[in-house]
């Protein structure tokens, strides 16, 4: 006897038996006794995406079997891709990365004086914008402006939503269709592909580059200047060092020449910060007030690196000038909203004492942590999952480095303690990885074969939850 033979195009008989085996999708919810948790609609199209996956599986010649469609079988994976679903997209993690100004985690964490605020301004209506004074219309910048101005000594305040927005906002006011002199070292690119020759380009300023990439000198921006010239700008460079034969313009040389040439002078200072963080051994960074003192008319920098608030644009600098950028109608569609100036707001405050902004803040209590503490941190650690990883891993402290992050101090390793974790029963990128995909992520590095767990930036309240998610991993392997 001779079967007949499969028809071009059309599926095998074990495969049509297998498409015909899927339930449909109300054979499929009847099965859902209790229902799930969750939205009616949402249940619906899920039964729907899993059916159509296991179509697509089975056409693509996957070794399903009949029993691989039943209820026992799919209940559990419609369960699972419920469970992923119903997950928020934007959730946190715990950071053993060592870099406390994380770009891609969410850069500075903000203090508990700032969330109280955010959750007061949040569930309830605010002076946003009133005058509580007048009871008129007022200015939703005036909320911080006195603030930011006490702190840095400048006559003017201005806060945008980032600090890429506040260069383009600064040179679209002061130096639009003129040119602006920049040393030639200093055309730096930040995250995202952002460098300062497309940014003027964009405002319509027309950059003139002068002196060499690793030396300027003041002859370089005076032999420049012409009729065109709207500004000096220097960008400080705090993403990356230029070492060896190199040297730059004194601050204070060019607001001298600015002054003699009536241009005004601005500086670009990146990772702003208001304290000076070099007696914890870090590099010596310009704080804003130093740049303010020594004449500079307009000043950037950001709210959500070395100053530890939200992300935000700071502006400060001469009220005229300040005055001139407010009025920019750019600065409509680069204002802050209500939640960035109550974060912001809140954090500033707590620089009015100097020392209770480095217990508080927690990017710069991290950066000003005594090494001990963090060895206390990797100890406790290692106490809670030694005994249940024994078998399954090596466990051991070891002396690491941490990092500033957020283009900040790139030259800077931070000595830091940490656990270095090597697993027995799988790879060290299957652990990273496996960790990383927990409903609580956790995100470390790989040095040596070694996956290491930097606890500069494990908060004391999250010691036991990486114990857990270092204990769930194992036993997902090992069921």
């Amino acid at each position: 006897m001779t079967t007949k033979p499969e028809s071009a195009g059309q599926p095998a008989a074990s495969t049509q038996r297998l498409l015909r085996a899927i339930p449909k999708v109300d054979e499929f919810l009847g099965w859902l006794v209790p229902p799930p948790a969750a939205p009616a609609s949402l249940v619906k199209s899920s039964v729907r995406q899993l059916l159509e996956s296991l179509r697509q599986e089975i056409l693509t010649g996957a070794p399903l079997k009949p029993a691989d469609l039943t209820q026992g079988s799919l209940l559990p994976r419609l369960h699972k891709l419920l469970a992923a679903r119903l997950r928020p997209n934007f959730r946190t993690v715990i950071n053993t990365t060592g870099v406390v100004v994380h770009t891609n985690l969410g850069r500075s964490l903000l203090p508990e004086a700032a969330m109280e605020s955010l959750l007061a301004v949040g569930s309830r209506y605010s002076n946003l914008e009133l005058d509580l004074a007048t009871g008129k219309r007022g200015s939703r910048y005036s909320l911080v402006e006195d603030i930011l101005c006490e702190l840095t000594g400048a006559e003017a305040a201005l806060v945008v939503n980032n600090n890429a927005a506040a260069v383009m906002l600064v040179l679209d006011t002061l130096a639009k269709g003129r040119e602006v002199i920049v040393s030639r070292g200093q055309l730096v690119e930040i995250g995202g592909s952002f460098r300062i020759p497309e940014v003027m380009s964009r405002t319509g300023a027309k950059l003139v580059e002068v002196g060499a990439t690793n030396r300027t000198h003041l002859r370089d921006y005076e032999n420049a200047i012409t009729p065109e010239t709207a500004l000096l700008l220097k960008v400080h460079t705090s993403n990356y060092r230029i070492i060896g034969f190199a040297s730059e313009v004194p601050l204070a040389e060019l607001v001298e020449l600015g002054a003699r040439h009536g241009l005004p002078v601005m500086e670009d200072l990146g990772s702003g910060c208001l304290v000076d963080l070099s007696r914890f051994g870090l590099a010596k960074e310009p704080t804003v007030g130093e740049v303010v003192r020594a004449g500079v008319d307009v000043v950037t920098f950001s709210g959500d690196k070395l100053l530890g608030g939200p992300q935000a644009g700071l502006i400060v600098g001469k009220k005229e000038i300040i005055e001139q950028i407010k009025g920019n109608p750019m600065n409509r569609a680069l204002r802050i909203d209500k939640f960035t100036l109550a974060g912001l707001e809140a954090v500033l405050r707590l620089y009015f004492d100097e020392e209770q902004a480095l217990a508080a803040i927690p990017t710069l209590a991290m950066l000003a942590m005594p090494l001990a503490a963090i060895d206390r941190r990797a100890k406790r650690l290692r106490r809670l999952v030694g005994k249940d990883l024994g078998p399954v891993c090596r466990v051991e402290l070891k002396s690491i480095a941490s990092m500033v992050g957020g283009g900040s101090l790139p030259e800077q390793p931070l000595p830091s303690r940490g656990v270095a974790l090597a697993p027995l029963d799988r790879s060290v990128n299957e652990l990273e990885k496996g960790l990383r995909e927990l409903s609580l992520p956790v995100l470390g590095r790989i040095e040596d074969d070694w996956l290491l767990l930097d606890m500069r930036t494990v908060a004391d309240k999250e010691i036991p939850l990486l114990a857990n998610c270092l204990k769930e991993v194992f036993e997902a392997k090992n069921k």
